[in-house]
């Protein structure tokens, strides 16, 4: 007889019998859960230290000495939120605040009043209005019969109303509107409230440069509202209205239009009550007669 020990190679023996319990299973996955848990505990620590020992990129550049940037000053470069001019106290007698800057290499200029309300004048302006501290040319002239080029509103009354430009400036109840668009309603209501109301090249909408056709080169002026702020701007060398208008636009301008530049002539009266001439002073001079629609933006100060 053969005994259990005797094994054929073609037999497998079981040991133990059929009710001998099994080893379970419910808790063999326990040992790769903790090691999972090991690792990802790990992981997040890592990063966690990483992160306090890199700087993360939203953090301000450092100032770089090969490659610098531009001679704006912090207060006014990136940092949107900043207000450009200075604050003023209210009962302060209104003045021009200048300002001079350089944007991608082009030197602006900029007009900041203070105190003061705008309106637009047409003929010449009276050089010795003391209550003036601001005045530049608005909107062109037409060479054919010398009216005003696009729509126009003075004090309430149309003079003209040409939609050849989609820039407009607006000043109703005292508030300046600056914008782009074929259509306005604020011509309507700048006629009807005894408003002002001017057509220009626009420069600048919702903080996005405008193209323009005119790919000459002169000096260039703007009029810009900058977060609510608004201020005039002119370029002390000739540009393009492309490189002038992305000039505004690194200067965080939101809305603007143009104003006549190259020789046309304005001026500004600082705080101290110095007056500063731009442009040439020809038809206040009597070298040269200005068309009769000639017609100006002004400042003046509160009375």
């Amino acid at each position: 007889m053969r005994e259990e020990k005797d094994i054929r190679d073609d037999e497998i023996r079981v040991i133990g019998g059929s009710d001998r319990p099994r080893p379970t299973k419910r808790y063999q996955w326990l040992p790769a859960a903790f090691v999972a848990i090991v690792a990802i505990i790990s992981i997040i620590a890592w990063r966690v230290v990483h992160s306090k020992q890199q700087p993360t990129e939203t953090e301000q550049p450092e100032s770089a000495y090969f490659e610098p940037q531009d001679s704006l000053s912090a207060s006014m470069h990136a940092v949107h939120r900043h207000r450009i001019g200075h604050d003023v106290d209210s009962l302060a007698r209104g003045f021009c605040e200048i300002r001079d800057t350089t944007i991608n290499d082009i030197p602006l200029q900029l007009f900041i009043p203070h105190n003061a309300e705008m309106m637009l004048h047409v003929g010449q302006v009276n050089q010795r209005d003391t209550s003036i501290i601001y005045v530049a040319q608005a909107a062109d002239i037409r060479q054919d019969n010398g009216k005003i080029v696009g729509a126009f509103v003075l004090n309430g009354e149309p003079l003209a109303w040409g939609l050849s430009k989609k820039g407009f400036c607006s000043v109703i109840d005292g508030k300046v509107t600056i914008g782009v668009a074929e259509n306005s309603q604020l011509f309507e209501k700048a006629t009807e409230r005894g408003g002002y109301f001017f057509r220009q090249y626009p420069l600048v909408k919702d903080g996005v440069l405008v193209e323009n056709e005119p790919k000459n080169k002169s000096v260039r002026r703007a009029i810009c509202d900058r977060q609510g702020e608004i201020f005039m701007v002119e370029s002390l060398t000739k540009e393009s209205f492309h490189d002038f208008a992305q000039a505004l636009v690194d200067l965080g301008v939101d809305q603007a239009v143009y104003l006549v530049g190259s020789s046309a002539y304005g001026w500004a009266v600082d705080k101290s009550g110095e007056r500063h001439e731009f442009g040439e002073n020809n038809g206040y001079t009597g070298r040269h007669k200005m068309p009769a629609n000639t017609n100006y933006i002004v400042w003046k100060r509160y009375e």
